[in-house]
């Protein structure tokens, strides 16, 4: 199978599961573009490594760390600092309820606001795992981390956005309330 066949059938497939990934991370549909168009190339280039016929966590993997480039060399040297915030309030499935309920309204700019409270490490793992609906044994492999690092990072994220006061006031319109 020529090069360009196998990137059509591995690679093209989950063009629309980078873009959504790269523009959560990027906040910003123009530079999610960039970042797709990056890690396409990168893709390209590496295609040999991908094994098996699921290459989907393989592409997101780079669409992550091309993410991580561009915005090395776009933002500020903060993206890979973890907050180190203890988790000081028991999570409930209300957070969890609360985030699928903006699902839907994932271009919202509240949503976005809620999201630029979460330290980059948090988020890239909520996003994989909820807007992306990853599996446990996929969300290691393309943020490349242990499990347990998964689901630490994926509790404080939960919980973080919980006590967010956008997110709050998401609800409470819903509910027909005010924030």
């Amino acid at each position: 199978m020529s090069t360009e066949s196998r990137f059509r059938a591995l690679v093209l497939p989950h063009l629309d599961a980078a873009y959504n990934l790269a523009r959560w991370l990027a906040r910003d549909p123009h530079d999610a573009e960039d970042v797709v168009q990056d890690a396409c190339v990168r893709a390209l280039k590496y295609l040999d490594a991908v094994r098996g016929a699921d290459a989907k966590p393989w592409f997101l993997t780079i669409v992550r760390r091309a993410f991580y480039d561009w915005y090395r060399s776009k933002r500020s040297a903060e993206i890979l600092h973890d907050a180190g915030l203890a988790i000081d309030i028991a999570i409930d499935d209300s957070a969890i309820a609360q985030l699928h309920e903006a699902k839907p309204r994932r271009q919202s700019d509240e949503l976005e606001d809620a999201a630029t409270t979460l330290a980059l490490v948090n988020w890239v793992v909520l996003i994989v795992y909820e807007m992306e609906d990853a599996s446990s044994s996929d969300i290691p492999l393309i943020v490349d981390i242990p499990i347990g690092t998964v689901m630490s990072r994926l509790a404080r994220a939960r919980a973080l956005l919980q006590r967010s006061p956008f997110l709050r006031a998401i609800v409470a319109e819903r509910a027909g309330g005010r924030p």
